[in-house]
């Protein structure tokens, strides 16, 4: 264990927690700017860090890297997934209808707009859903900065059913939005899918996808691969989750977990729809439930 990889964990459990680095730092009994060095991986102690897993209600060994590691917050997970893509070498997603670091910056710039209107719906929770809001666009915004410096290897399996729902069952953020932005972020949708589709055709170096028409693996996932290790991240967050919305990822590099995930990737990746093939199927698709959203839009 690298104390650089401790310094990343604690600073995604900080995120996970919803404590400020103040907050926790007085009740630790330390300062802001030794928690800060703790953070960028300088030595820390072993009580430090019993005492730090207690505060943040994780397990030493958690904090440790050793076993999973269990996050509830969309803000945590950004957080620990932008600090394992900034080393990834090659990125294996699995049944989305795209990973975000496939999209364009125009998806930032319609999420940020949803955002808006939802805090600016909040009333008492107002200033707490800004100050969520803004960290979420931050983390999002630090990922795609790294993604374009880096550029890993792409390989995404791309389920029909799931391309049907993004667009025909929105997400919470769409409940609340104006007729104006519920048109905006259709069109965001169409054109992300689009852009998908036409790289599916072109197939450029470093992305590879593959769209599944049949019966789709039930949950979600990524593997990240870097030259030292591979992880994978189990996320029922979506794209452009609600910064309050909760869930469980599971984050992991035991290795009969990766082995099992990359079994069912190479099986679905078999069956999947690829090339021209594969765009025409998902040109087709994202015009069927485009339409049949606009005529209730």
């Amino acid at each position: 264990m690298r104390l650089n990889d401790i310094g990343q964990q604690l600073r995604a459990y900080r995120m996970e927690s919803g404590l400020r680095a103040d907050e926790i730092a007085a009740r630790l009994g330390v300062s802001r700017a030794a928690l800060y060095r703790y953070e960028k991986g300088e030595v820390i102690k072993l009580d430090t860090v019993q005492r730090l897993a207690e505060l943040l209600k994780i397990s030493p060994l958690a904090l440790l890297g050793v076993g999973v590691e269990y996050y509830t917050r969309l803000t945590g997970y950004l957080e620990r997934i932008r600090q394992i893509e900034e080393s990834a070498d090659q990125i294996l997603h699995l049944s989305g209808p795209f990973h975000y670091l496939m999209t364009s910056d125009n998806f930032d710039t319609i999420y940020a707009e949803a955002l808006n209107e939802l805090v600016a719906q909040a009333g008492d929770d107002r200033a707490a859903l800004r100050a969520q809001s803004d960290q979420v666009l931050n983390l999002m915004a630090e990922r795609r900065r790294s993604f374009q410096n880096r550029r890993p290897n792409i390989v995404a399996i791309i389920a029909a059913e799931a391309i049907d729902q993004y667009i025909r069952r929105p997400p919470s953020t769409r409940f609340t939005a104006s007729p104006r932005l519920r048109r905006r972020m259709l069109d965001a949708s169409v054109t992300e899918l689009m852009t998908i589709a036409d790289l599916m055709e072109a197939e450029p170096i470093g992305f590879q996808f593959g769209l599944l028409t049949n019966e789709v693996p039930i949950t979600n996932f990524t593997v990240l691969r870097s030259r030292e290790r591979a992880q994978i991240a189990i996320n029922p967050f979506r794209s452009d989750a609600h910064p309050t919305q909760v869930g469980c990822v599971m984050i992991t590099s035991a290795e009969e977990a990766i082995g099992a995930h990359q079994r069912v990737a190479e099986v679905c990746w078999r069956d999947a729809l690829k090339g021209s093939a594969g765009a025409q199927k998902l040109r087709a698709l994202v015009k069927v439930a485009s339409d049949a959203e606009s005529a209730i839009a």
